[in-house]
C-alpha cells in the first residue's frame, strides 16, 4: 500500500480546516492518502503583536520541516508567506481562493456604519488598523491576537469586552463560522492583504513527482491574482505586516481574460494614502504588480512606509492581548 503523504499544518482551528480540505481534495483528485503533522511555529508561541513579530514567523517551522524531509508538503495561508522565494522549495498549487475580503463581527447585529463613536474596534493587522482610521470615524482600534475563536469571543462571548472585531472572511469560511458575519466589507472601504484568502501548497523542487501530483490542485485564476498581489508586495519591500493592501480579479474581458489589479499603501494613522489600480493579462501578473508598485512608489508611498507603525491617536498601545 501506498504509504501517506505528510502534510505539515499549524495546529490551530482553521490551519487544520485548510489542512484537511486540502488533503480530502488531494485524496479525491489523486486516490492518495494524506496524514496530517502539526507543526509548531514561533508564531504560535508568541503573545507579541502580529505586525511586530517579523516576515515568516508562522512559516519557517513548517519551511524547516520540509526541507529536513520530516513532512512531504505544507499549507500555508499564501499571505503570511515572505516575498523572497526559499531556496530548495515550490508552491506547487495555490487552490481556488476563497473570498478574499474583511469581514465584520459586531454586536447586536451592527454594520461598520451603525458603530457609534468612540465605538473598540480589534484587529491584529496593521493594513485594517490603517483603514479603519482612514474612514474618519473615530473608531477606537484595540490591537488583539488569538485564534478566530478567541478573537470572536471578544465580541459575542460572555466576557465580551469590544464593539467589533474585524476578520478575513476566508478564515470564517473555512471554519462554518459567517454566519457571525454582521457586514462583509467592501474592498472599496476595507481593501484586502496580499493574497488574503488564498492557500499555497509547497513541497520540495527536487520532488518532481509531488510535483506533478500537486499540481491536479492548482486554480489558475487563483493563482494569477496571488501572483500580482505578492509582486505588488514584493516590488515594496514591504513585509505581510505592513500598511499594503492589495486586491487583483480575473474576469472575461473582450480579448480573453483580463486581470484588474487594485492596490494601496496607507499610513497607520490613516491620514495619508495612495490607492491606483491597473489592468493587464493573467500572463502578465507578476508584471502588473511591479507596474503598479512603481507607480504607488513615484507617487511617495515609500515616504508612507517609512513611517513609525504607531497607528495614530485612537488605537490602544499594541500590546500582548492574548
Amino acid at each position: 500500500m501506498t504509504a501517506p503523504l505528510r502534510l505539515g499544518t499549524r495546529g490551530s482551528a482553521l490551519a487544520m480546516a485548510q489542512s484537511g480540505h486540502v488533503a480530502a481534495a488531494l485524496t479525491a483528485a489523486t486516490g492518495r492518502p494524506v496524514e496530517l503533522i502539526e507543526i509548531v511555529t514561533a508564531g504560535d508561541r508568541s503573545s507579541a503583536p502580529v505586525h511586530r513579530l517579523g516576515v515568516g514567523v508562522f512559516v519557517s517551522a513548517l519551511r524547516d520541516a520540509l526541507t529536513a524531509g520530516e513532512i512531504d508538503l505544507a499549507v500555508h495561508s499564501y499571505k503570511d508567506l515572505p516575498t523572497a522565494e526559499p531556496g530548495g522549495l515550490h508552491i506547487a498549487a495555490v487552490p481556488p481562493r476563497q473570498d478574499p475580503r474583511d469581514a465584520l463581527v459586531a454586536r447586536d447585529g451592527r454594520t461598520l456604519a451603525e458603530l457609534p463613536v468612540g465605538a473598540t474596534v480589534g484587529t491584529g493587522a496593521l493594513r485594517r488598523v490603517a483603514q479603519l482610521h482612514a474612514l474618519g470615524m473615530q473608531l477606537t482600534v484595540v490591537p488583539i491576537r488569538g485564534n478566530v475563536d478567541t478573537r470572536l469571543s471578544r465580541v459575542l462571548g460572555p466576557d465580551a469586552d469590544l464593539d467589533a472585531v474585524v476578520l478575513a472572511r476566508a478564515g470564517l469560511a473555512r471554519l462554518g463560522r459567517t454566519d457571525e458575519i454582521t457586514e462583509t466589507l467592501d474592498p472599496m472601504l476595507m481593501l484586502p492583504a496580499p493574497a488574503q484568502g488564498a492557500l499555497a501548497v509547497e513541497c520540495r523542487a527536487g520532488d518532481s513527482d509531488l510535483v506533478e501530483l500537486l499540481a491536479v490542485l492548482d486554480h489558475a485564476p487563483s493563482r494569477a491574482a496571488v501572483t500580482a498581489e505578492r509582486a505588488f508586495l514584493a516590488t515594496l519591500e514591504a513585509g505581510c505586516s505592513a500598511p499594503v493592501a492589495a486586491y487583483a480579479e480575473v474576469a472575461e474581458g473582450d480579448d480573453g481574460d483580463e486581470i484588474y489589479l487594485r492596490g494601496a499603501v496607507i499610513s497607520p494613522d490613516g491620514t495619508r494614502d495612495i490607492r491606483l489600480s491597473r489592468t493587464g493579462t493573467p500572463a502578465d501578473a507578476a508584471e502588473i504588480g511591479k507596474a503598479l508598485a512603481a507607480e504607488l512608489l513615484a507617487r511617495g508611498a515609500d515616504s508612507i512606509l517609512g513611517q513609525p507603525d504607531h497607528a495614530g491617536p485612537g488605537t490602544q498601545q499594541f500590546g500582548s492581548t492574548e
